[in-house]
């Protein structure tokens, strides 16, 4: 394996965790009233290639799941980003 992949998987598991941790803190700030870590944010690490961690937030935590919004919206990141990294891979074959 490349140097290349060590590092993107290093990134990509890094980036999850981080965001399944942003919504767990989310959550705990909702609960207890507290501030709340802004929706875009959370978009912007799934963006950013974080989508599964935020999806798996969302089930573990049952944060955000009925906001349509984050019920499709995380979802349509995470398929967005298969398909890119589809098109990227065979696209010198192309």
């Amino acid at each position: 394996m490349g140097v290349f992949f060590k590092v993107l998987t290093f990134y990509l598991i890094l980036i999850n965790v981080t965001a399944f941790l942003l919504m767990g803190y989310d959550k705990h700030n909702a609960k207890k009233g507290k501030w709340r870590v802004p929706e875009s944010r959370i978009f912007l690490a799934a963006a950013i290639g974080g989508s599964v961690g935020v999806w798996l937030g969302m089930q573990q935590f049952h944060h955000k799941t009925l906001h349509k919004k984050f019920k499709y919206g995380i979802p349509a990141i995470f398929l967005a980003q298969i398909f890119l990294i589809i098109f990227l891979t065979i696209r010198p074959y192309l």
